[in-house]
């Protein structure tokens, strides 16, 4: 089936004793077994549970995977992705990635004896050239990356890591499996934070793991049931439901997103822009090659720390907070919200100061939306 169709009939068809057309939810943590030696399918919640596993085999069929995991947040999916590498391992990373993601690898996964090279995944031969090293086996790429949305050639680094057998993950939530799948140019493991676009209403927390082959479904599997942050029913029926209008609200997302880049590019106040839909952008090209839209994130430099305090304190449609892909546009303060882990000299480094914002563009009406920056930016 095409994509729009597994998501509008996302958990639907799975209750043969009463044809209920939305998926129950099942609050139950033990499942009764019939008789010794026999199962439902079903024992321990932790292990699997009905709505949740509803909603993993939705985004398996989604990303065309051998299996897919639900798990508490965005977060504990990394988590349980990492837990596949062993003592000794190097993972080539993407430098510029969600400051969560990076307090992960360097304050938890650093305990496991994991070493992590972090390097502009855009720059196609700097990954190749650095993948020859020994004792490289994974490489993890956020594409478009957080917050510079940095656009990393997927199908290239797909050809690289498989003739070096070198495990290949990707970040795709700012895109989701309705613009873009990484396992069709050879991405291994597809990880999302769930929490955002996929879900979709700013209502729940949750990540996603999903694996192309069945070895490492299984691997991930036994990580998962072993370690224990699995997604809740009602949270696995929340994600079910908000799949369904996905499709409709990206297209409303990036059509918004597309106005109010233009709008920025042009003013007077904007130093420099980030967003791959701009053609001037250097993402611009590789993006609209291996994806279906541009998304919905844009990052921005104005002149002055003091315009940004002027427009967080200003924005009367925009909210100021920091997450991202819900109906409501947010604008974000990396510097002090997402990225206040990072250490101070890898800041400056990317580059990532205090005249940096980013907006999560939603669903409003696009007048309401450049009103609004018009009116911060003056």
């Amino acid at each position: 089936m095409k994509t729009d169709t597994i998501l509008a009939q996302a958990g639907s068809r799975r209750d043969p004793l009463t044809g209920a057309i939305s998926m129950p939810i099942h609050p139950s943590a033990a499942f009764q077994h019939p008789a010794l030696g026999r199962s439902t399918g079903f024992d321990y919640s932790r292990t699997s549970n009905p709505t949740r596993k509803a909603l993993e085999e939705t985004i398996a069929a989604l990303e065309g995977g051998a299996g897919a995991f639900a798990f508490s947040s965005g977060l504990a999916a990394l988590d349980a992705v990492f837990r596949l590498f062993s003592p000794g391992d190097a993972v080539v990373v993407t430098e510029d990635l969600y400051g969560g993601t990076y307090r992960l690898l360097e304050k938890f996964s650093r305990f496991l004896n994991l070493d992590f090279l972090y390097l502009d995944t855009s720059d196609t031969a700097a990954v190749v050239k650095i993948l020859e090293q020994p004792g490289i086996k994974g490489l993890f790429v956020e594409s478009p990356s957080n917050p510079f949305l940095k656009v990393a050639d997927l199908e290239a680094l797909g050809k690289a890591t498989r003739e070096r057998g070198i495990l290949f993950i990707v970040d795709n939530t700012f895109l989701t499996p309705v613009l873009c799948r990484p396992m069709d140019f050879g991405a291994d493991i597809t990880v999302y934070s769930a929490t955002k676009y996929l879900g979709g209403h700013n209502d729940l927390i949750a990540g996603l793991a999903v694996a192309r082959s069945k070895d490492v479904s299984d691997r991930l599997g036994f990580i998962q049931n072993a370690t224990g942050a699995v997604l809740g029913p009602f949270e696995s029926w929340l994600l079910l439901r908000s799949l369904k209008t996905l499709p409709l609200r990206l297209k409303k997302h990036e059509e918004n997103a597309r106005n109010a880049a233009s709008f920025l590019a042009g003013h007077k106040h904007v130093k420099k822009m980030y967003y791959p839909g701009l053609p001037d952008n250097p993402g611009n090209a590789v993006l609209a090659r291996q994806s279906a839209g541009f998304g919905a994130m844009i990052a921005f430099e104005v002149d002055s720390r003091a315009r940004v305090e002027h427009i967080l304190s200003s924005v009367k449609v925009f909210m100021f907070a920091e997450s991202l892909g819900a109906p409501e546009s947010l604008i974000t303060f990396p510097l002090v919200q997402t990225h206040a882990d990072m250490d101070a000299a890898v800041l400056d480094r990317l580059g990532l100061h205090d005249r940096l914002l980013r907006l999560s563009i939603g669903l409003e009406d696009p007048s309401d939306l450049l009103g609004d920056l018009a009116a911060v930016l003056e």
